[in-house]
């Protein structure tokens, strides 16, 4: 059996090799809106007097809130004292498991398709390739089912972190009866919400894929090698 490699385009072509190419891309669009974010929300603390002050809530990428600082040190809003005050809420985990699966999957579909572009021959005269290729694809729409739901919730924990509630919450002074507080200009959080629905796109598109690879594997050619052919005699005559 020749093994060299040997480049064949007509993979893309097919179902097979054009829905990894899909999956490449979907994968960049993933990792790329949710890592290396950064926003800032802008929080305005109306006094009774009326005079107002401004606070900036930055947050980033892995959404560590509770590292990011609201206040930086001691500070005096409407006669009342604040001191260093840190946002609350941590996404690290389900932001940095969104971006690690999406990372993976750039990687593995790119791998894939140099093994279709390359070693087709081989890829479909053996029985590991193709089985490999679907226990890995079904793994993975799996993990884009968990990574894109943990991250969801997680983006929406920011949100609410970084919402009116939440920094009214966060900051002692906002409990006065002459203070209020309230975020007058939100961060940009498209990337973000794109990033989810990429996420479930991917979850759609690797699932979608299993299929095709199904049915390159052994399982699925025994699957009707084994159904019995009609005889002459079994076939209906023609009305």
């Amino acid at each position: 059996m020749m093994t060299g490699f040997r480049l064949n385009l007509s993979p893309l072509k097919e179902p097979l090799g054009f829905v990894k190419l899909v999956e490449w891309f979907t994968a960049i669009f993933a990792f790329g809106c949710c890592g290396g974010y950064s926003g800032k929300n802008v929080v305005s603390v109306f006094c009774g007097n009326g005079t107002n002050e401004t606070l900036t809530a930055a947050f980033s990428y892995p959404f560590r809130l509770s590292q990011d600082l609201l206040v930086e040190g001691n500070m005096t809003f409407c006669n009342h004292t604040a001191g260093p005050t840190h946002l609350v809420g941590d996404s690290a985990s389900s932001a940095e498991f969104f971006v690690g699966v999406a990372v993976v999957c750039f990687l593995y579909a790119m791998a894939a398709l140099l093994v279709y572009l390359g070693y087709m021959h081989v890829y479909k005269d053996s029985d590991f390739g193709p089985i490999v290729d679907f226990v890995v694809t079904a793994t993975i729409a799996f993990l884009w089912l968990v990574c894109s739901s943990a991250w969801a919730k997680g983006l929406q924990n920011v949100k609410d972190a970084t919402g009116d509630e939440g920094i009214a919450s966060t900051l002692d002074i906002c409990t006065q009866s002459d203070v209020t507080c309230r975020v007058t200009e939100f961060a940009n959080l498209r990337s973000l919400n794109i990033s989810v629905v990429f996420g479930y796109l991917n979850l759609c598109v690797w699932a979608g894929n299993a299929w095709f690879v199904y049915k390159e594997t052994r399982w699925h050619s025994q699957k009707y090698a084994g159904q019995p052919v009609p005889t002459r005699s079994q076939v209906p005559a023609p009305i």
